[in-house]
């Protein structure tokens, strides 16, 4: 463990736009953040190894909080997902929105209020339903008409579940079209524009041991605009409006998901949470009052944006190769770690730390260890020309979506997770090792 005294050498923001707010340059070349070298943490830890700033993490939280003081905020537990994480959530006042009952019990395991929990999934299992049950989940949110009678079998004649629908706007927004889910042409909600969800909406009411406390969409994932959420504060509403007058329903409670957007490289776009906020409130209450219906307490549900800033990936370049025009920097990690290059196009900006370096900069394609042509982590960045095995880089924005896609590709074991306060650093992850590996392996 270790604390900083030394002066801090200054850097121009846009060196460190992207990164940690606590980062800093104690020595040229050397990055900290939360106080503790990143050089340091792979010495003790290894690499790969991920890195995240717990008050990174939990200013984010307070951020959100202020931003919507009368709205209920949920972490989006499928970004990541560890103890320390429920920890800080819970602590900061969020609630949770998982996705399974593994998710789902590791909350509740450690603590977390189950009755501050909101269950999601498009096809939920019958375990994931009965430990919702047991546990007592706040809300489940439905997904199919399925899930209404097996739903309403597993509660009970005499229990009692709250839930929600999630509806699909007709609405396109989000960074690549595999994380685009408000509109009709994939597997998530009820469609508004058949009259799937309204038809769910009714045998809901017809289920008496269910209560139906509110409507969630989810446009999708690094949203960078607010148009696409008035769009859809204004079509959630109108049904509101359809159910009231053909029901008589009023309903408590708007969930308008997650998916806002941030910056992963220093000049890129990133949601204005404030402008968020403010023309959120301001359109909601507009079409209530249009509508002639109390406004409902607003939902959101956050997850990249509150961890994705906080984390750093550290790699160990293991081989430089120059292949005709182009030169290939090969690290100790991957697509294993790191399958979101690979699924969706994501660009990153690697820097080299732990040595200062006077070489020019030159364009490279930093790649991982899989045997897959596809395995690259960030292509054609500039990085300095004299990269050369045993170097360290670090890849800021790693928080989310990373470790939690992570997989067993060539048995190479997950990375560890290490969190970093105050000038100290202590895991919170161990590398999943060759022996974890072995012991799951039962047959012969």
């Amino acid at each position: 463990m270790t604390t900083l005294h030394e002066p801090v050498v200054t850097t121009t923001p846009a060196d460190l736009s992207v990164w940690p707010a606590s980062t800093t340059e104690p020595r040229p070349g050397d990055l900290a953040v939360g106080g503790v070298p990143l050089a340091e943490v792979a010495d003790r830890f290894g690499t790969p190894v991920y890195v995240l700033d717990e008050n990174e993490v939990r200013e984010r939280c307070r951020t959100y909080r202020h931003a919507f003081p009368d709205a209920e905020v949920l972490y989006a537990a499928k970004a990541f997902l560890c103890r320390a994480m429920v920890h800080w959530t819970e602590e900061e006042g969020l609630g949770l929105d998982v996705c399974s009952a593994g998710e789902l019990e590791l909350a509740v395991t450690t603590g977390f209020p189950p009755e501050r929990i909101v269950l999601h999934g498009n096809a939920k299992s019958p375990r994931d339903l009965e430990t919702a049950l047991r546990l007592g989940v706040g809300r489940i949110v439905i997904d199919s008409p399925s899930e209404i009678a097996r739903l309403a079998a597993a509660v009970g004649p005499d229990g009692h579940q709250k839930v929600m629908v999630r509806v699909v706007p007709g609405i396109s927004a989000g960074g690549h079209e595999k994380i685009r889910t408000g509109t009709d042409d994939q597997k998530f909600g009820l469609s508004i524009a058949d009259g799937y969800a309204q038809h769910a909406i009714a045998r809901i009411l017809d289920q008496p041991q269910l209560e139906l406390t509110g409507l969630h969409c989810h446009l999708g994932s690094q949203i960078t605009s607010v148009k696409p959420y008035l769009a859809a504060v204004r079509r959630m509403v109108g049904l509101m409006a359809r159910l009231h007058e053909q029901h008589g329903l009023v309903l408590p409670e708007l969930d308008l998901g997650g998916g806002h957007g941030i910056a992963y490289r220093p000049g890129e776009a990133a949601l204005d949470l404030t402008a968020l906020a403010r023309k959120v409130r301001a359109e909601l209450s507009d079409a209530c009052a249009a509508a002639g219906l109390p406004v409902p307490r607003l939902i959101i549900e956050p997850g990249r944006a509150v961890v994705g800033p906080a984390g750093i990936a550290v790699y160990r370049v293991l081989a430089v190769k120059k292949t005709g025009d182009h030169t290939f920097v090969a690290v100790d990690g991957g697509m294993s770690d790191n399958p979101r290059p690979a699924l969706y196009g994501v660009r990153y900006a690697p820097r080299l730390i732990g040595r200062a370096s006077t070489a020019p900069a030159a364009p490279v394609t930093v790649v991982g260890r899989h045997c897959e042509a596809g395995d690259v982590l960030a292509a054609d960045v500039e990085l300095p020309s004299d990269l050369r095995p045993g170097d360290l880089l670090a890849v800021p924005v790693a928080g989310a979506y990373q470790l939690s896609m992570a997989s067993g590709y060539n048995l190479v074991g997950r990375p560890p997770v290490t969190a970093v306060r105050d000038g100290h650093a202590r895991l919170l992850v161990r590398r999943e090792s060759l022996d974890d590996i072995r012991r799951r392996d039962v047959g012969l």
